[in-house]
């Protein structure tokens, strides 16, 4: 089985990353998990999580952390560009960058590889593979507006982290799960319980 490559850069929005982790791994997915080194310290600053840098010691970590046993969990450093899936001949079942910040865009539509995610994100496009792209940012300007139509000109897909209230949520973490569905949708992946819209809803007149 072809693994799905998950992704956090360094914008805010790490919990999206760590849910969609472990929704992948609970549905029995190959998942090969890179953050860069401005995702590691955003999750330190925002969540006050030291994640190991080792890999060996970071799958340990996610599967503690996580309660997971679940899947097949490879973690790679944000800069090893020698890594199996930094090459075209490996194959993946797609790519999700959970969040992306705005200067990961910038380099992937600039065709500028400085780290792994980079690397991977060019690999998907040329292979025309699935690319899904999460920017965390707002409001963008223009230059943000012209990197992003570049990547999707590419075939990336921009799937921005939006909530809706039709699903009626009661917690953050309802809405963190329409989130996280919603953008692994895009990958046909049917993970979690979603309440979908399924037409207006009829009130009784009290």
């Amino acid at each position: 089985m072809s693994s799905i490559v998950l992704a956090a850069s360094g914008a805010s929005g790490q919990p999206l990353a760590e849910r969609a982790l472990q929704l992948l791994l609970a549905s029995g997915e190959e998942v090969d998990f890179v953050i860069s080194r401005g995702g590691m310290a955003v999750w330190q600053a925002e969540q006050g999580v030291s994640i190991p840098g080792n890999p060996i010691s970071q799958e340990t970590f996610w599967r503690s952390r996580l309660d997971s046993t679940n899947g097949i969990l490879r973690c790679h450093r944000w800069n090893d560009q020698a890594a199996a899936i930094a090459s075209g001949s490996h194959k993946t079942r797609g790519m999700v960058i959970l969040p992306c910040s705005m200067g990961t865009v910038g380099r992937i539509s600039s065709g500028v590889a400085l780290g792994l995610i980079e690397r991977c994100a060019d690999v998907h496009l040329k292979e025309g593979r699935p690319l899904i792209i999460a920017p965390r940012e707002m409001p963008w300007n223009l230059i943000h507006l012209k990197n992003l139509t570049t990547l999707a000109e590419a075939g990336a897909r921009i799937t921005p982290p939006i909530p809706a209230w039709y699903q009626q949520p009661k917690t953050l973490d309802d809405m963190i799960d329409f989130i996280v569905i919603r953008i692994l949708d895009v990958l046909g992946l049917e993970l979690g319980n979603l309440n979908r819209w399924e037409g207006p809803r009829k009130h009784t007149k009290q």
